[in-house]
């Protein structure tokens, strides 16, 4: 059995084996030989989503091969390539994507299949700009599927289900410059009577909280700049005060937040690919999406949790994203506030308060992260995610005897 864990140590994988093809060709034939097998990205998930009792794959040896279409708009790039590599090469020829994620180190297939996301009203979630995918299927045959096809809209956020997915092609746009701005200790209760408007503040904002504290400890403005147009800073916002402690705002491990405009490719991320990935994997996450209108409600039901929440929290970041047509995104067919939470690595603690919370939660319907952890089991979730039931239907059409189906996906939709 190997010993290999995901990147927090929180999990082992029980693969008999971990693979590492050079080539698509490569990953054809073992797909083909294996009968049992997942992908492995870069194991930024926390839960058993990419495990497997057969082989698992990773795509981190196939060479990037980026491709850029001036003229479609899309670039095209080797599943298990990190977004950092993949952004920027876009930005050294003047282009950039809709929005990334916290973490340039994660796989352009990985993020993309769990539901990973930046922050803005106006931007979906990563998965949003793919305009294609490459997969090999249960066979080893090597499928191509478009925007034309009405199976993407399920293999977008396709969770490993549906096979390996080798290339994934992105919509791109022109490159554009970011301004980042930081202002502290806003009033819970100022920030809860304006939420609409702080979200809506930026291109891309981030609230950094603690349940238990009577103030928002940071809020992050992403402004995007027009035609080197900068608004002015204001002194003050939400009762938060303007930061520009350089020095502390700037660990090595993240990009620069002194309002200092730069290109969207060292701006939108929160941390640097040279550097540690959030809290460096001493950490646990989990994250739960709400429908905006219960945004404000389920931020004070959280909050009367916080003398029980603040114990085991390193901090709690606030997102949103827009809604979305993909069958099992967070954000399909609703706008939503995302309330992630990065835990000490108490696991125990974290594993008792997981269901109060959901249950705190209840009222709003939530949908989790499938990457993070979450207690709900597959009769919730199957509620939750309306269109679950044709999910498992198309998966076994695409992979009849169950290769890629694992007890992850058995445990939260079902039997197949």
């Amino acid at each position: 059995m190997s010993t290999t864990t995901n990147w927090a140590g929180n999990l082992a994988y029980g693969a008999e084996a971990i693979l590492q093809p050079t080539t698509a060709a490569e990953v054809q034939e073992l797909v083909a030989r294996w009968p049992r097998v997942r992908a492995l990205g870069t194991r930024h998930s926390f839960t058993d989503i990419a495990d497997t009792p057969g082989a698992l794959v990773s795509l981190a040896g196939l060479d990037p091969d980026i491709r850029i279409d001036a003229a479609s708009m899309t670039v095209s790039v080797t599943g298990g390539t990190s977004f950092g590599i993949l952004i920027d090469e876009l930005q050294r020829h003047g282009f950039a994507l809709h929005n990334t994620g916290s973490l340039p180190h994660i796989s352009v297939a990985g993020a993309t299949a769990t539901g990973t996301h930046g922050s803005g009203d106006g931007n979906g979630i990563l998965s949003t700009a793919i305009a294609e995918v490459e997969l090999v299927t249960a066979d080893g045959t090597l499928v191509r599927v478009d925007r034309s096809s009405d199976d993407l809209p399920a293999l977008a956020v396709g969770l490993g289900a549906f096979g390996i997915i080798t290339r994934v092609s992105l919509d791109i746009q022109p490159s554009y410059v970011v301004r980042q701005d930081v202002y502290r200790f806003a009033p819970w209760e100022t920030v809860l009577a304006q939420l609409d408007e702080v979200m809506a503040s930026a291109y891309s904002v981030s609230l950094l909280a603690d349940f238990a504290s009577p103030t928002v400890a940071q809020i992050w403005l992403k402004t995007r700049l027009a035609d080197g147009a900068e608004p002015p800073l204001a002194s003050a916002l939400f009762g938060g005060s303007w930061y520009d402690d350089a020095d502390e705002l700037n660990p090595e491990n993240v990009n620069p937040r002194a309002s200092v405009p730069g290109p969207w490719s060292e701006r939108m991320p929160h941390f640097r690919l040279d550097g540690q990935p959030s809290n460096g994997g001493d950490e646990l996450q989990s994250e739960y999406y709400v429908a905006r209108e219960h945004g404000v409600e389920a931020l004070e039901a959280l909050r009367t949790l916080g003398a029980h929440i603040s114990p085991h929290l390193l901090i709690s970041e606030i997102r949103t994203a827009a809604a979305d047509a993909l069958w099992m995104s967070p954000a399909y067919e609703r706008d939503v506030l995302c309330i992630g939470f990065t835990w000490a690595k108490h696991q125990a603690e974290v594993a008792a308060l997981l269901p109060i919370i959901e249950e705190a939660l209840a009222p709003f319907a939530p949908r989790q992260h499938w990457g993070k952890l979450f207690h709900y089991g597959a009769d919730v979730i199957r509620e939750r995610f309306p269109r679950s039931t044709e999910f498992v239907a198309l998966q076994r059409e695409y992979d009849p005897h169950g290769k890629f189906w694992n007890p992850f996906l058995e445990r939260t939709l079902g039997p197949r």
